[in-house]
């Protein structure tokens, strides 16, 4: 580690950008935080969140020892060496009565603190876990499954380029998403050349800047999206040379687009026709489009329709493959695992999308007598008890396991559920990183050095996990001797004797992870040893992508390429380039089973052709539509547990329009009542001219629970899984409909 006072390169870890960040630290603490110019994704561009970031470092939560439950539900601390070996017991204990299939896994990382998460694998091949979940299965999974649909990959999309820019359901300017966003956005709303189109139901900060706003009424995004698709057919603005050479038949769903009625679908909507036909002949007559989409479709209904529909914006008019459009690019290690087909949860029968049961589903899958249910849960990196929906339920099915252990840095909400929490260093004491896309056509890795020292007391959570693994019989130091022999003499030795040690040991390959710490890891010395599973991956990636691994300027082939990245990643703590593409390898890597875009899902587009006869939901006994986790400049995720960070709004309040809060009698800084059929809260609120009528938001990371100078335990805003429903979900992925959850709104006097 470097000297407290020079600038260290490390990253944020609010969202899924990481960008890239200098700090100076002193006597454990962030004192000074600005953008890393030599990153080369950020380029040294933040926006004001990450300057809070000592109150995530240092905070009156933080865990300083493994905790056990008494009987009587207090918490008291014990030794590492009995936490471990009770743990390992205890769950090797459910296995052994039940079969490790009943202990669910749940978390593994936030926004990047992905590690853990990896090494985790081990633990679970260990027990034999089958089932596991995580925060993406209440946002992405039907995203993902599209995805893999039409693709068989994720596509990024290039908006400094792009021509026109769209954003449905989201708002980049406190959400990002892609690459110094806010710069971008200025740039594009800046060039007479280019478009922005933003469909939302509320006025964001976004919509200001944009040249199409299509305010949309609440969760009715589906019929935007298939009206604007209609106009792009029915006008004959697709890419009819793009589709025959890359796409497959499409026929029905034109037939299905041709029928739309236009005109009605915008009156549904509330969006005027004009302005749509003139938004979607935007997009057919532009050079370049990318597209976008974010949780205000995800968590709505029709939301994995509205993701199908909202790619078949920029397919049907070509725009894939090509600078400023929609390209596929490389990945470094996986964050989730891949699904096999038809894999359904064992209660419920729920589909499981990129391995992932979905969130709300996870209640049912416990609170019941069904043999198969879950009778434990590993939780790491996670809060399901405040952030997934119908916090009431959540809590009542965490208490009814027989076993729950908890990996985390704070006291959570969660961990206060456990029998056992095992407390993680910081996501800044800890070699760590985040296994999310790193841009197109460059790719950009970084890997965090540590910042400080762990906080006496805590591990960072490969060291649980490899400790975990020793306790559950999984491996013995003999076993490793000749990996460690091999590590001592360098990467070229190791990698052979690696390969060799996987293909002979099926029992070590199942633990793969924590066979690279315990050999590799130690190797490269005090504080590195996490860094082992990234020699991994780095190998990987170089098998599978070599060409783009040279083009990013790395030489050699084969296991010399990958130590070579290896090498590269942990020499440049700023971040480094680690695969460079061409735009038009993207159409290379479709990998469905023709090696073409797929255009027809049958099951949606069922769903597509029913909403014509689709009946608009009766509103009178909750005359409102809360959408609840609204992003603001005030909130991020709930590793701030501190509220004091923000600078205002700090109890997050309601915001709602000025004729309901005409016709409510209340004006911001009241207080009102906000009931739905899961529960009732009273917030404050404030007045906005961004919202329709009928529309009101609460912000996310609120309702923390968090002590006072005086040790006194409050509850800090609203916190709105309080208020939302698990049924309430999509019928293909299950992601919960927490921006459209049906409510009553009541002054209080």
């Amino acid at each position: 580690m470097a000297n407290h006072g020079e600038w260290q390169s490390t990253s944020c870890i609010l969202c899924s950008i990481n960008c890239g960040l200098k700090v100076q630290t002193d006597d454990g603490h962030i004192v000074k935080i600005r953008g890393d110019k030599s990153n080369p994704r950020s380029r040294g561009y933040t926006c004001e969140k990450p300057a809070g970031l000592d109150h995530y470092q240092n905070h009156a939560d933080r865990l300083t020892s493994p905790l056990r439950r008494r009987k009587d539900g207090s918490f008291e601390a014990i030794d590492w060496d009995t936490a471990i070996e009770e743990v390992a017991g205890r769950l090797a204990g459910i296995r052994d009565n039940y079969g490790g299939e009943k202990i669910m896994y749940y978390g593994g990382g936030g926004q990047g603190n992905h590690l853990g998460g990896a090494y985790s694998s081990a633990t679970r091949r260990a027990l034999g876990m089958r089932y596991q979940s995580n925060a993406l299965a209440q946002e992405k999974t039907g995203e993902f499954w599209v995805e893999g649909q039409m693709f068989g990959g994720r596509p990024e999309p290039d908006f400094e380029h792009a021509e026109v820019s769209v954003f449905v359901g989201k708002n980049p300017w406190h959400s990002h998403g892609f690459e110094r966003a806010r710069v971008v956005l200025r740039e594009i709303a800046k060039d007479p050349e280019r478009s922005m189109i933003v469909i939302d139901p509320r006025r964001t900060e976004t919509a200001d800047l944009a040249d199409f706003f299509l305010q949309v009424r609440p969760g009715t995004d589906a019929f935007v999206l298939a009206a604007m698709l209609a106009v792009l057919i029915q006008e004959d603005r697709i890419d009819r040379e793009f589709l025959v050479a890359h796409a497959g038949d499409g026929g029905a769903l034109f037939n299905a687009l041709a029928s739309v009625d236009v005109g009605d679908y915008s009156e549904r909507a509330g969006v005027e026709e004009d302005l749509l036909r003139e938004a979607s002949r935007r997009i057919g007559r532009a050079g370049s489009v990318a597209v976008v989409e974010d949780l205000g479709i995800e968590m709505a209904p029709h939301s994995t329709l509205n993701s199908y529909l909202e790619k078949l914006l920029y397919v049907l008019t070509g725009n894939f493959g090509r600078a400023g459009t929609m390209n596929l690019g490389t990945h470094l290690g996986k964050l989730i695992g891949s699904s096999k087909p038809n894999q359904t949860s064992p209660v419920g029968g729920h589909r499981i999308i990129t391995s992932l049961i979905p969130c709300n589903a996870i209640p049912d899958e416990i609170l019941t007598e069904h043999p198969d249910r879950f009778r434990a849960m590993l939780i790491e990196s996670g809060n399901p008890v405040h952030s997934l929906a119908d916090s009431p339920r959540m809590r009542e099915a965490i208490d009814a396991l027989e076993l729950v252990v908890v990996i985390d840095v704070a006291m959570t909400e969660t961990a206060r559920h456990a029998d056992y929490i095992l407390p993680g260093a910081s996501q800044y004491e800890k070699v760590e990183t985040t296994f999310f896309g790193g841009g197109f056509p460059d790719h950009v890795f970084q890997l965090r050095q540590r910042l400080f020292e762990p906080l006496a007391g805590t591990l960072p959570e490969p060291e649980i996990h490899s400790r975990l693994c020793r306790a559950l019989d999984a491996f013995r130091d003999e076993d490793l001797v000749e990996l460690r022999e091999a590590a001592a003499e360098g990467l070229e030795k190791f990698g052979m004797v690696f390969v060799q040690t996987m293909g002979a040991r099926p029992e070590l390959a199942g633990i793969m992870p924590v066979v690279l710490y315990e050999t590799l890891g130690r190797a490269l010395g005090e504080g590195l040893e996490s860094a082992a599973l990234i020699w991994g991956a780095a190998q990987q990636l170089a098998a599978s992508n070599g060409d783009s691994v040279q083009r990013a300027g790395f030489e050699g082939d084969g296991a010399t390429l990958g130590n070579a990245l290896f090498e590269a990643i942990l020499a440049r703590p700023e971040g480094v380039v680690i695969t460079s593409d061409p735009y038009e390898v993207t159409l290379e890597r479709i990998q469905t089973d023709d090696g073409r875009i797929q255009l027809l899902i049958p099951e949606l587009l069922d769903e597509l052709v029913a909403l014509t006869d689709e009946a608009p939901p009766s509103n009178d006994a909750w005359p409102f539509i809360l959408a609840a986790g609204e992003r603001r400049g005030s909130t991020a995720n709930t590793i701030y547990r501190d509220p004091t960070w923000r600078k205002k709004d700090r109890e997050g309040a309601l915001r709602i329009s000025p004729g309901d809060a005409t016709r409510l009698g209340v004006a911001t800084g009241g207080r009102v009542r906000v009931t739905t059929k899961r529960g009732s809260l009273e917030t404050t609120i404030e007045v906005t001219d961004t919202l329709r009528d009928g529309h009101v938001t609460l912000p996310n990371g609120m309702g923390l629970e968090y002590p006072d100078e005086n040790g006194k335990r409050t509850v800090h805003g609203t916190p709105p899984n309080e208020l939302t429903s698990s049924e309430d979900r999509d019928w293909v992925a299950g992601t919960p409909w927490h921006k459209h959850v049906r409510a009553r709104v009541e002054a209080v006097a």
